[in-house]
């Protein structure tokens, strides 16, 4: 367990609430000391558990493109030193006294946020992603004080408003499970929010730690799927993931083969690539939905969506309810991710390998490695 030490500062008991002695648990984590240092051992300090809090040992965390972009401030705005992760599985180890959703011993989970206002009209509508108050990030972020730095599953050890965890249900493989958590509920809610069904055509757009999951569910929802990659190795684990197909973007004959043939398509690719382009894989009224952020702004030609009243849109992660759906949808057909589980020491060359797309598909921590 994180060793205690007492201190005296304000903490959030509860939306509005203040409590102004508080106990803080010293948790190893690993951390980014800055942009161009690399992730090192770290002691971030936890809150104690209060009333509506459940505190969880974390099993096991995945590692996400966007930690590497928010480690090395890449988006701009980030804050050091940085404890990435938000794709958390653990076990409750405490709860608070008004919590009654979990007890000790439940495997849960925790994913992109923390915290939101609750109250604002995105919020009472499940959408607390886009909270009009700015929902509290897991971490590279505050808690809704505002005050209050957030620091993600990179450790051994997190603390969460009971409103904000999931239950990660029986049957799935707890290291499989965690990048579900963002990976998952990122690729699960545009096929939901565009009604993806038997027979729609889908296009996956790049087979990474987002693009696997978009084939699996896309799959297991009735579509016929397509792969667009810029490597046919990797055709056969499309195959055995559900995709009836994968296409080498490298080819231009491959657009011009199959313009106008898409229902929807998801766009996982954050290298800087030609948006338009993949828009004439659509049929008319068709939408391609962007759901990875390349580091470089993107042109299209207004043409490009004109022609067929063709859509451009955006879809970010899902809300608290949306994603405990889509972690029950995983559980009864048995979808989770296809993982490699490294030590953390072995963080900062999953970095590496992951910018030059050496993984298979999703890196997951062992939190288990912090112990000596």
């Amino acid at each position: 367990m994180p060793g205690k030490v007492t201190a005296f500062g304000e903490c959030m008991d509860s939306p509005g609430t203040l409590n102004l002695k508080y106990t803080l648990m010293k948790t190893p984590a690993y951390a980014a000391p800055s942009a161009k240092a690399p992730l090192a051992p770290f002691t971030v300090e936890r809150r104690e558990v209060g009333p509506r809090d459940v505190a969880i040992d974390v099993l096991f965390c995945g590692v996400c493109h966007s930690d590497i972009h928010q480690a090395r401030d890449e988006w701009g705005g980030s804050l050091f030193p940085m404890v990435p992760g938000h794709e958390i599985v653990g076990r409750v180890s405490k709860v608070g006294v008004d919590v009654r959703r979990f007890k000790p011993g439940d495997l849960v989970g925790v994913g992109c946020m923390v915290d939101s206002c609750r109250t604002c009209p995105p919020c009472r509508k499940s959408l607390e992603q886009f909270c009009e108050k700015g929902a509290a990030y897991t971490y590279n972020g505050t808690e809704m004080d505002r005050r209050t730095r957030t620091y993600g599953g990179y450790s051994t050890a997190v603390v969460v408003t009971e409103d904000f965890v999931l239950k990660v249900p029986a049957g799935l493989d707890p290291a499989a499970a965690a990048p579900l958590l963002c990976a998952g509920i990122t690729t699960y809610s545009p096929l939901r929010q565009w009604d993806c069904k038997k027979g729609d055509r889908v296009g996956v757009m790049g087979l990474g730690g987002l693009g696997h999951m978009a084939v699996k569910l896309a799959a297991s929802m009735g579509a016929e799927v397509t792969v667009f990659s810029t490597s046919l190795s990797k055709k056969a684990d499309a195959l055995r993931m559900g995709a009836h197909n994968l296409e080498i973007v490298k080819d231009e004959g491959v657009f011009k083969k199959l313009a106008g043939r898409f229902d929807l398509l998801l766009d996982t690719v954050s290298a800087p690539h030609d948006y338009g382009r993949c828009l004439g894989l659509l049929k008319p009224l068709g939408t391609m939905a962007v759901i990875s952020v390349p580091t470089a702004p993107v042109q299209i030609s207004p043409f490009a969506l004109i022609g067929g009243n063709k859509r451009l849109a955006g879809s970010l992660i899902g809300g608290i309810a949306q994603t405990q759906e889509m972690l029950d949808y995983c559980a009864e057909r048995r979808i989770v991710s296809d993982v490699e589980v490294i030590p953390v020491q072995k963080v900062n060359e999953a970095y590496e390998r992951m910018l030059r797309s050496d993984v298979r598909y999703r890196f997951v921590i062992d939190i288990a490695s912090f112990k000596p």
